[in-house]
């Protein structure tokens, strides 16, 4: 009787672990077969949050067709412990083990509620915006002039939302002090206003920040960043630069960056200042002059004076020989690759050519005609603008 009680348990035991086997499998496979979803969602990690909850929103969301399987594979993988606050985009058809990784990954959010600060040459606007999922596009909610316009209640209400994310986007050819200025008037920012850093010395770009982040440890991110980017301009720098210190590579970057926001024109305009170097040239560039009068503090806001372009200051490239004693605003990486690697041509002069761009020469008479036809379509512009004052502005 024994040995029948045992020959049974023995196939039981068999059914049974071959059913787990089985469960199992079937499980691992659930786990890696893409999901039912057929659009995009975001989904919300709240801070003190844990993975029932974010598998359960899930699976309400129809992102997953299993919040135990989901929980069990990253229970299995490690990971329920990693779990990262934030606003995550979940792609179509993405699979549990993709969902564990994204929501556990960490990093900036992808998709939810934001508010954008932007850090322009001329102003700072701030934005309120929120990504469609289905269409992986923002729409927008508010916007205004920091400083200027009054506050929209859509930004208010929204700033004081727990589940909110903060961007601030330097743009390239700001100056130092602009940056110091807006973040110090940035009411999701604390701490008192920092120095202003040297110039050039902040990297342009975006950054994520959290609410009652620092504003000195914000500006100590943005020059860690820049010190990287200009020092790999430097080791990557042309044999044959006429350029001594990645102090005066800054420089120059700098000066690319005020003279042109066309992208594919940076390599050219930089060879330009390289040319007239290797020629003994003087720059003779207008943002250097204008740096001189206002120290990068503000816009000028008019057009430079002949006593102005005469008179000598430091900055004054029509005057002095060389480069300008600091750079002139704060380049980004293209303009720091461009002053490091410039094209090679043989021009040694440019202007504006009504387009955006600018018109290169070799010669001085092939210079003037091209200032030429730059006043031509000055003029032009400046009739077509009187015109369209005088009659309100544009025409039925």
């Amino acid at each position: 009787m024994w040995r029948h009680i045992a020959a049974n348990a023995m196939t039981f035991l068999v059914v049974a672990l071959f059913l787990v086997g089985g469960v199992i499998i079937w499980g691992k496979a659930q786990y890696d077969t893409p999901g039912p979803l057929t659009e995009a969602v975001c989904v919300q990690v709240k801070s003190g949050s844990n993975m029932r909850r974010v598998s359960k929103d899930l699976a309400d969301q129809g992102a997953v067709t299993s919040a135990a399987i989901l929980r069990i594979g990253a229970d299995y993988e490690d990971k329920t412990g990693e779990l990262k606050a934030g606003s995550f985009l979940i792609e179509p058809n993405a699979t549990m083990k993709d969902i564990v990784d994204v929501i556990t990954r960490g990093g900036a959010s992808t998709c939810g509620t934001e508010i954008v600060y932007r850090i322009g040459v001329t102003r700072v606007s701030v934005q309120v915006r929120e990504l469609d999922p289905a269409t992986n596009r923002f729409d927008e909610l508010a916007t205004y002039t920091l400083g200027e316009d009054e506050v929209p209640a859509e930004y208010e209400e929204t700033r004081d939302k727990a589940d909110v994310r903060f961007r601030i986007a330097v743009a390239e050819g700001v100056t130092s002090w602009q940056v110091v200025s807006a973040i110090s008037n940035m009411d999701i920012m604390d701490g008192p206003a920092p120095a202003v850093p040297a110039e050039g010395a902040l990297a342009p770009d975006s950054y994520e920040v959290r609410k009652g982040d620092d504003r000195g440890a914000l500006l100590a991110r943005m020059q860690a960043a820049q010190e990287t980017l200009l020092a790999a301009a430097w080791e990557a720098r042309a044999d044959d630069l006429p350029i001594n210190s990645p102090e005066e590579l800054l420089i120059l970057a700098s000066i690319v960056e005020k003279e042109t926001g066309v992208a594919d024109e940076r390599r050219q305009v930089a060879s330009v200042f390289v040319n007239r170097i290797n020629q003994g040239m003087r720059l003779q560039t207008d943002p250097t002059v204008i740096y001189g009068i206002t120290r990068g503090e503000g816009v000028l806001g008019r057009g430079l004076r002949r006593s102005e372009l005469r008179g000598e200051t430091p900055y004054n490239t029509y005057v002095i020989p060389g480069l300008p004693p600091t750079p002139i605003a704060n380049p980004g990486r293209a303009s720091l690759m461009a002053a490091a690697q410039p094209d090679e041509t043989p021009y040694i002069f440019f202007v504006a050519d009504g387009t955006g761009g600018h018109a290169f020469a070799v010669t001085l008479d092939e210079h003037n005609r091209n200032v030429a036809a730059w006043r031509k379509i000055e003029a032009e512009q400046g009739a077509a603008a009187a015109g369209n004052a005088s009659t309100g502005g544009g025409t039925d």
